[in-house]
């Protein structure tokens, strides 16, 4: 059985060797990048050379480690590899770029010291302890630089949105309140003209570390990539955890409920949407962000509570009534009378009766779809309307909508017990 002592000694010596090609092998692993990511890659001779720095020293610190024996898990990753990702981060070169380098780079340096291994060493079992110690090894310093290096890249990429969006987001602002427009399509790098879908995305709850705003802005291309698009979307930091977005658009267009959910099933759990409606040339512009912000005012109200996407088209009413909670909660309160204690048995009558309505007054189908007996929701039909005071149908209208507002807003607008 091979020693591990034996092992250790072996990659060591197996990383002298390499040490001695540190060079010939930066110059291998930037041709790969060339090949395989283009966009580390580019005709700019500054970050080019700056991309060649990080790999020397990347490559130069990984061999240390296993000829002296450094444990990888306290390395720091090297000065010209953060400034590296820095400087992707003010490029807009995906994040994913990055980590998918680190993780190509180690491959090609475990085939390379496989390579020197077997040149001196012919014990299959030693070679397998060899190759165990430095797998082992190299995985721990991958792991450890990647999040120092996308840490950096994340925290670049938050100060250089919020910079950069200094002044565009002044000048949107002056378009929102009806300012001139002489040179906004050229100061904003963004049409004005045609067709525009707004929507406000932020972070809730607020992360206990930054980088948030390059993960809203992520979130929002990837919606925008769905829609027929006629130009790259207008993307306004408010603040450090919520963003305005304008999409220009072909045509009226809403996000598909399917992308929207797999675009957040990759997101941040904590990332949320509020959406407009399309609208014309400027004053859709305006109108769309709008209905967008009394959206997202509604999901404040809400809290936890509310779903992370919603859009005006679906609760437009509401978001209006919400304006006013005090008011919207006096109006529910007097058209649902005891049914809006907020409790979990009222709960049930009140999810019951809203489903039953919408169902447009069948038991049999708001029985299938609350997954309950027909009798059950007659039962609490019945019930809710003795605490409504009088049949359901009197006032109908009014009441679904209260109860829509239950609903989307909970404990905001109900009694408490």
């Amino acid at each position: 059985m091979a020693d591990e002592a034996d092992a250790v000694e072996g990659v060591a010596r197996v990383a002298a060797v390499l040490a001695e090609r540190a060079t010939e092998l930066t110059g291998d692993l930037v041709q790969l990048y060339a090949r395989e990511l283009p966009n580390l890659v580019n005709d700019d001779e500054s970050v080019v050379s700056l991309l060649s720095a990080s790999v020397y020293q990347n490559v130069d610190t990984a061999l240390r480690i296993f000829q002296h024996g450094i444990d990888p898990r306290r390395v720091e990753a090297p000065a010209a590899a953060m400034e590296y990702a820095r400087r992707l981060a003010q490029r807009g070169t995906p994040v994913v770029d990055l980590i998918r380098a680190y993780y190509l780079g180690q491959t090609a340096l475990l085939d390379y010291s496989l390579r020197e291994a077997v040149r001196f060493e012919s014990d299959p079992e030693l070679l397998g302890a060899m190759m165990g110690h430095a797998l082992t090894g190299a995985f721990a310093f991958i792991d450890r630089v990647t999040q120092q290096v996308v840490s950096a890249y994340q925290e670049e990429r938050d100060r250089w949105l919020v910079n950069r969006s200094a002044v565009r987001a002044a000048r949107v602002r002056t378009l929102l309140e009806g300012g001139a427009t002489d040179t906004s399509e050229t100061s904003l790098g963004y049409r004005l003209r045609g067709t525009h879908l707004a929507m406000i995305v932020w972070q809730d709850p607020v992360p206990g570390a930054g980088h948030v705003l390059g993960g809203l802005e992520s979130v929002a291309a990837e919606l925008a990539a769905g829609l027929p698009s006629a130009g790259a979307p207008l993307f306004v930091p408010n603040d450090e955890v919520c963003a305005w977005v304008w999409v220009p658009l072909e045509r009226p267009a809403m996000p598909d409920e399917e992308r929207v959910r797999k675009v957040l099933e990759k997101a941040d759990p904590g990332i949320r949407l509020a959406l407009g409606d399309p609208g014309e040339g400027l004053d859709g512009f305006r109108r769309s962000h709008r209905q967008a912000q009394r959206v997202y005012n509604l999901a404040f109200a809400a809290g936890e509570h509310c779903d992370r996407v919603l859009t005006f088209r679906e609760v437009g009413a509401m978001a209006l009534m919400a304006g006013d909670m005090a008011a919207a909660r006096g109006w529910v309160a007097d058209t649902l009378r005891d049914l809006a204690t907020d409790d979990e048995q009222h709960a049930r009558l009140r999810e019951t009766l809203r489903v039953f309505l919408a169902a447009g007054g069948s038991y049999t189908a708001a029985a299938t779809q609350l997954t309950m007996h027909k009798n059950s929701v007659q039962y609490r039909v019945r019930k809710a309307e003795e605490m409504l005071g009088r049949p359901v149908s009197e006032n109908r209208l009014d009441v679904e909508l209260a109860l829509r507002l239950c609903h989307r807003l909970g404990a905001a607008v109900l009694a408490t017990p």
